[in-house]
């Protein structure tokens, strides 16, 4: 296609023969695809804007209500760009012990994978919170080396840890107390070394962490860079929207999104440099959409997995 638009913009509308595209639910994009849920049915969507390739499978055992406390995350997988897997994570609530579990599906396969679990940390001492932890699904996973990550909020904080090589599930205590520090926002991230980061914005001050390894195999959170968003960049104009607030995360750029009451921002964590992409008002998180496509590339069924739609 000729440039600038290489892409039409309505590969970016979600539409199917059946009509259903508005009941579909975004959940999280990732490696150039999209996943989705439906409102009403037992349903899942894969689906490849650029190729406009789609996939619909049912959910699994465990995973037949999507609420608030189940999310997920889709990824090509790994050296084969036709196929993909979709993991689904959610906590579990009994009075005899709490946990989440964790199941994978392939489309290679056409078929999930067993059930994994973790026990879920006990509440806080000094939590006053009531309501019970949960995956917090305002905020995708974000995949960081060979590993996914999503927050973990309620009576406990934590990051939920779903390794892709070992198939496992762990939980990881956040690097600051989030409930102590009144209005405050924070998203997992990619630190300037590659290893899993965090980031915490109080109003204007930002503190990136990232986590490290010590040759005893010791895992610990250590400060990287605090700094003062306003001042860095001389924008008095942000505090015309009060407090900053976390509207997304671009994972292959490292890139952060932040919102004032009236404006849109990128931020570049590396190389802090910010931009302003437009005026807005509407409250929402935003789900950047990150691809490079070479001429060729699809997801296919496979193995008697869904049945390949092609969108015209």
């Amino acid at each position: 296609m000729e440039p600038p638009n290489r892409v039409p913009e309505g590969r970016f509308s979600l539409q199917l023969d059946d009509g259903e595209g508005a009941r579909f639910l975004l959940i999280g994009c990732h490696q150039g695809l999209v996943l989705s849920r439906h409102r009403l049915l037992n349903q899942l969507l894969v689906w490849d804007p650029v190729t406009g390739d789609q996939h619909r499978f049912a959910r699994p055992l465990g995973f037949e209500t999507l609420g608030p406390s189940v999310h997920g995350a889709v990824l090509r997988a790994a050296g084969d760009v036709h196929h993909f897997q979709v993991v689904l994570v959610r906590t579990e609530i009994s009075e005899q012990h709490s946990r989440a579990i964790a199941r994978v599906y392939s489309s290679e396969t056409g078929i999930w994978g067993n059930l994994m679990s973790t026990p879920l940390p006990p509440k806080a001492s000094n939590s006053l919170l009531l309501f019970p932890p949960r995956i917090n699904t305002v905020f995708p996973g974000v995949l960081v080396g060979d590993s996914l990550y999503w927050l973990l909020s309620g009576i406990t904080a934590g990051i939920l840890e779903f390794d892709l090589g070992r198939q496992s599930l762990s939980v990881i205590h956040v690097p600051v107390d989030i409930y102590a520090r009144g209005s405050s926002h924070f998203t997992v991230m990619r630190a300037d070394d590659g290893g899993l980061g965090f980031f915490f914005l109080s109003r204007f001050t930002a503190q990136l962490w990232k986590r490290k390894i010590d040759s005893d195999g010791v895992a610990s959170w250590v400060m990287g860079r605090t700094f003062e968003i306003d001042k860095l960049f001389s924008l008095n104009s942000l505090k015309w929207g009060g407090v900053l607030t976390i509207r997304g995360f671009a994972e292959d750029n490292n890139v952060v999104f932040l919102s004032t009451a009236t404006s849109l921002f990128m931020l570049q964590l590396e190389s802090l440099q910010l931009k302003k992409l437009f005026d807005t008002t509407i409250v929402g998180f935003y789900h950047p959409f990150e691809s490079v496509y070479a001429a060729g590339t699809g997801i296919g069924g496979g193995h008697g997995g869904p049945e390949l739609l092609h969108n015209t």
